[in-house]
């Protein structure tokens, strides 16, 4: 949308610059795209005047001329025909840009004879195509701003023009008046009184206008119209020509001039015929579908079942609310126009105009939506400037239809309005926005204007009273605590645990992976789902058919593509909800991360290997830890299907309390998946963790021993089925008190042995409280290690 600032000054009274007027209307959403200012571009240029022009002796088109400028008397050589002495110039002095020619000015010789500047032709400085000789001033001062001079004789050659965007849900600022009553209401002056008019008619109206009833409801909603008779359709006013030029409009005849200006002056579309032209009445229908019409664009256009149009006895002549027929569009030649303004339904004119692919000011306008409320008063509006500009005799209105009722009324509640936007706005000033910007208030009750369809709720009040005020307001407040102090947490501890687990892995040098939670059958059932408790109802695909029963077979299928493409070294995790049903409470949290290939990639110590079960087993113990588990847990058999038989361990703190499972997959699995292995993996389950007895963030103090450990080494001969955790159990229930540790430092087997037996060495560490262990107290206790360990495993001490 594109206007002048003397356009806008039509409507406005108001004494702000243009650098005003612009942040203003960005700040209220109107965004102000480009500022095109020619006075910036000819404020170098001054008022000269010829005192002395002789013939250049070297050249005979070429007139050496002695010009006063506000610098003393400078010799300029000029070759236009009427430079001469006498006459009042405008001078460009070395140093000035001149744009027409995109020259700067210096000082230079010319045939032999120095010139220090430039006497200008409307062209050079791009004020008109006019180039037949130098500009003469009829009145001016030496030394005076070009600019200013223009100002007081010529504005319309310096005004400003101002282009801004529109957003769909502000059709009121497609009007240059509905611009000015937003820069009103934020205090950018003070509204002009809007024109009126009112035109008798002088004779019936021998054009009649019908809507068909299939038309009415959702087509067009009225249609107005009067024939104007012996009107002189010449060039429009030079005024009138100036403002269509400065928002890129070509003038064509004062009839369409004056529909043009309307457009953009009061966002009312309007439409002029050749009265002479149109057979018998008009009529707002639907097509059939095939029908064509050659419009005012020298296009022809075919049209589909349902389009509206208009047509007179003979077929139709304009495509409704977008664009008119050539065939009885007004020329020099018209002396008898039919004025027509309707209000049209907005979607059909949007679904017209994308069909037939047409762009245009009306359509533009049509489609978003105008004021129904003004469709007769810009009717009388426009006959007015018609009679005013080319005379004739007006006609009485004929209507079809009436004007829709869009009124409607929204509760205005101050102190709802201050606490959405942050702002201290007074009631009295919320109510003085809404008037100004043409509310209607009752009471509590605001009438929205006929012009502004977006406003359809309270928050539309809010926002239009926030708007005004500026947002540009509103400083930054800190939330106010609920209580005083530290405020608490806001995460649960099942939130703290994901974010730990998350962090943690990627800290171990694993690398997150976010995948579906759908999941194919024959995957699923590879991880023990699969089932109709978790198939969903209208999947995306046959690959997502599923809800996944585990993270392993996403990060699987990642390991697959990403071995397709030559990465065979992986180290992927995922931390997300599995799912054994679609009811509450069935689905949990978990953690899984997946190790493929080497360690790191080879190098000449090398250190490089493959992964192996105690990569993953450390792995996992690290993120239980760092989620609060408990240091002591059991490390027992008995995981799902889809582990190694005898390569896994599940991570129980008993029985019956799992945190987790760790070890290398099934070699099935991995066939099935495609995924070259081995494979080792955990997949860990936050829920399960013991929650802390203090909910406080304070550890407690460090108990460190000032007595010495004492450590003792034992060797068993154990039966070769004999788990080794079993023997390191019953070593450390010897004497929990003063045993800190057990761990397992050799296996052996075969030799001496004999077949089915094997020999296990454990390094069992004391570290007393109370006071030093003596020989005595320490074999006490390797006493009860030996017999507790030959209980529980049927073992006995290595000789």
């Amino acid at each position: 949308m594109k206007f002048t600032l003397s356009w806008l000054k039509d409507h406005l009274e108001t004494q702000a610059p243009v650098e005003e007027i612009a942040e203003a209307l960005t700040d209220l959403g109107l965004e102000v795209e480009e500022i095109s200012n020619p006075a910036a571009r000819l404020a170098d240029f001054t008022i000269g005047k010829v005192v002395k022009a002789e013939q250049h002796p070297d050249a005979d088109r070429l007139r050496v001329c002695q010009v006063m400028t506000d610098e003393g008397e400078k010799q300029i050589i000029c070759g236009a025909p009427n430079a001469r002495e006498g006459i009042t110039v405008v001078v460009a002095k070395p140093g000035v840009y001149v744009p027409g020619i995109d020259t700067t000015i210096g000082v230079g010789k010319i045939r032999g004879i120095e010139s220090f500047g430039m006497m200008c032709s409307e062209r050079e400085m791009e004020l008109s195509d006019e180039h037949e000789g130098i500009i003469e001033l009829p009145s001016g001062e030496v030394g005076q701003s070009f600019t200013d001079w223009l100002a007081e004789h010529d504005p319309a050659k310096v005004d400003p023009v101002i282009e801004i965007a529109i957003t769909p849900n502000r059709p009121d600022a497609l009007g240059v008046r509905g611009i000015a009553l937003d820069l009103a209401a934020r205090g950018i002056g003070t509204m002009k009184p809007a024109p009126e008019a009112h035109v008798e008619g002088q004779f019936p109206c021998p054009i009649n206008v019908s809507i068909d009833e299939d038309t009415r409801e959702d087509g067009c909603h009225i249609f107005a119209g009067r024939l104007i008779r012996n009107v002189t359709n010449g060039p429009s006013p030079e005024w009138l020509q100036n403002r269509l030029r400065a928002i890129g409009l070509r003038p064509i005849s004062a009839l369409v001039d004056i529909t043009n200006f309307f457009t953009h002056d009061r966002n009312r579309p309007l439409h002029v015929f050749d009265a002479d032209k149109v057979k018998g009445n008009l009529r707002i229908h639907r097509a059939k579908g095939g029908e064509t019409l050659i419009g005012l664009d020298e296009k022809t256009y075919t049209f589909s079942p349902g389009q509206v149009v208009i047509s007179d006895d003979e077929g139709i002549e304009s495509i409704a609310g977008i664009m008119g027929g050539l065939a009885t569009g007004c020329t020099e030649e018209t002396t008898n126009v039919f004025l027509e303004a309707a209000v049209w339904d907005h979607i059909q004119i949007a679904h017209t105009g994308r069909a037939l692919k047409i762009n245009s000011d009306a359509r533009y306008r049509n489609e978003r939506g105008i004021d129904p409320a003004f469709n007769m008063e810009g009717h009388e509006l426009a006959t007015q400037m018609i009679l005013d500009l080319c005379g004739g005799e007006p006609s009485s209105v004929v209507v079809a239809g009436a004007v829709p009722d869009v009124s409607r009324a929204y509760r205005l509640d101050p102190a709802r309005v201050q606490s959405l936007v942050g702002m201290d706005i007074p009631e009295a000033e919320q109510r003085q926005t809404l008037t100004r910007l043409g509310f209607r208030l009752e009471g509590n009750m605001a009438h929205v204007p006929s012009w502004r369809p977006d406003v359809m709720g309270e928050a539309d009040l809010v926002e239009e009273v926030a708007r005004i005020a500026s947002l540009t307001r509103l400083e930054g407040k800190p939330m106010p605590r609920a209580q005083a102090g530290v405020p608490k947490p806001i995460l649960s501890l099942g939130q703290k645990r994901e974010q730990i687990a998350r962090r943690t892995c990627a800290a171990l040098g694993y690398n997150e992976c976010v995948t579906y939670s759908f999941i194919d059958a024959a995957s699923a059932a590879l991880f023990g789902g699969g089932t109709v408790a978790t198939m969903l109802a209208n999947p995306i695909s046959s690959e997502m058919s599923h809800m996944r029963p585990d993270l392993l077979p996403g990060l699987l299928q990642a390991a697959a593509r990403n071995q397709a493409r030559g990465i065979m070294d992986l180290a992927l995790f995922e931390v997300g909800h599995v799912f054994q049903g679609g009811e509450p409470g069935e689905q949990g949290l978990t953690a899984a991360g997946l190790l493929i290939g080497r360690t790191g990639p080879k190098d000449v110590h090398g250190t490089a290997r493959p992964v192996d079960i105690y990569d993953v087993k450390a792995d996992a113990e690290a993120v239980l830890s760092a989620m609060g588990a408990p240091a002591k847990v059991q490390i027992l058999r008995g995981g799902p299907d889809w582990w190694h038989p005898g390569r896994h361990g599940r991570i129980c703190l008993g029985p019956k309390k799992v945190l987790g499972v760790f070890g290398e997959l099934h070699p099935k699995v991995l066939r099935a998946m495609d995924v070259k292995g081995p494979a080792v993996a955990f997949t860990l389950w936050p829920a399960e963790i013991p929650e802390p007895r203090k909910a406080g963030a304070n550890r407690g103090a460090l108990a460190v021993s000032d007595l010495q450990a004492v450590e003792r080494d034992f060797a068993f001969v154990v039966d070769a089925d004999v788990e080794a955790l079993s023997l390191v159990n019953a070593a450390a229930g010897a004497d929990k008190a003063l045993i800190e540790d057990v761990r397992v430092f050799d296996e052996f087997i075969g030799g001496s042995l004999g077949e089915g037996k094997k020999s296990l060495a454990i390094t069992v560490r004391l570290q007393p409280t109370g006071s030093t262990l003596k020989d005595a107290e320490i074999e006490a206790v390797s006493q009860k290690i030996v017999e507790k360990v030959e209980k529980a495993t049927g073992g006995v001490l290595r000789g």
